[in-house]
């Protein structure tokens, strides 16, 4: 079948109530079909939580689709070759979204469905990771013979330009919300840099492994998941603070696999990688426990990645459950105080 972009597809939700806790779940899209949703620091919910931006295979091949929250209906918005799902971002004024087709950067106007290339990564290079700063500028990195740049590039008319030239490959690069700053990891650790690249210094975390990073939304601290080598240990939560540069634990964990903030870091959401406990579960702040709120029978927990709506009374994950993987979300409103719809 050809991929056309602007076609609509109806609702597939379909209720249940979850058999471990009794929350009503509501699965988004259809398990006959692989769908996900991009990587946890893009944003991908319309500021007013309407609508979702997420990616699907619904017609045999990878796209992008808008997903009408309030009525559940799904509109194409691409008709790409080979769509990099985790790529997907809105832009800052939610008109247009990024993605990476292959080797293009491309931007597509919302209303019209209209697609521009901004951007070829050069043949050869490898490009890993992408971020969107509040200005709407686009970095990702790329990696050729061996060396490895952050590009810049930007809506306005201008050339771009390499921000940085780390040492190794990198795999994460995140803009640093509220802030002119850029953080990203290579294999020489991690580091925060100025937007224009000036600034750069190193980012002081535990030692040992590092797992699944995310600011929080008012871009004050990031948080991440501390994965002991000792697998009798369990995961930590912890937070560094850039002005401060200082770090400490916020709890231990039942063995995340992935872990994120709501709109104001008093609460996370995370899956357990733990056979035993395969559930996504809310984690208090101040309280350091933990609430189940569904299981989610994931092959693999790293697939679930839950996240919170910007309001947070909503979490967002994925689980191949039911068949192939698909969305789900839970209402939280008993559980979880509301956050200013602006926070992603």
């Amino acid at each position: 079948m050809m991929s056309v972009a602007g076609r609509l597809t109806g609702p597939e939700w379909q209720h249940y109530s979850d058999p471990a806790t009794e929350f009503d779940v509501l699965r988004l899209t259809g398990p006959a079909f692989t769908s996900g949703m991009t990587a946890p620091h893009l944003r991908q919910f319309g500021r007013r939580g309407e609508w979702l931006l997420y990616w699907s295979e619904r017609d045999g091949t990878r796209q992008a689709f808008q997903l009408d929250l309030r009525m559940g209906g799904s509109k194409q918005l691409t008709a790409a070759a080979s769509l990099d799902p985790a790529s997907l971002s809105l832009a800052p004024d939610e008109r247009s979204f990024f993605f990476f087709d292959g080797s293009s950067l491309n931007e597509t106007v919302i209303g019209g469905l209209h697609t521009r290339e901004i951007y070829k990564v050069p043949d050869e290079a490898v490009r890993t990771g992408m971020t969107v700063t509040a200005e709407g500028s686009v970095l990702f990195a790329e990696r050729l013979n061996g060396q490895s740049r952050i590009i810049r590039v930007t809506r306005q008319h201008t050339p771009p330009a390499p921000v940085d030239r780390p040492q190794g490959a990198v795999d994460l690069l995140m803009a640093r919300p509220r802030h002119a700053q850029l953080l990203y990891r290579s294999d020489a650790g991690a580091w925060l840099i100025n937007n224009d690249g000036s600034g750069k210094r190193p980012i002081k975390l535990a030692p040992g492994q590092t797992g699944e990073m995310l600011w929080t939304p008012s871009g004050r601290t990031l948080t991440y998941l501390h994965i002991p080598d000792e697998s009798t240990q369990l995961v930590t939560l912890r937070e560094y603070s850039p002005d401060d540069d200082a770090d400490h634990e916020v709890a231990r964990t039942s063995q995340f696999a992935t872990a994120a903030p709501n709109g104001d870091a008093s609460v996370f959401v995370g899956a357990s990688r733990s056979k035993a406990t395969a559930y996504v579960l809310l984690l208090l702040r101040v309280t350091r426990r933990e609430l189940a709120i569904c299981e989610h029978r994931a092959s693999d927990p790293r697939m679930v990645s839950p996240i919170f709506s910007p309001d947070s009374q909503s979490v967002f994950f994925v689980t191949d459950r039911d068949g192939k993987p698909a969305l789900y979300s839970i209402r939280l409103e008993k559980f979880v105080e509301q956050t200013g719809q602006e926070a992603q």
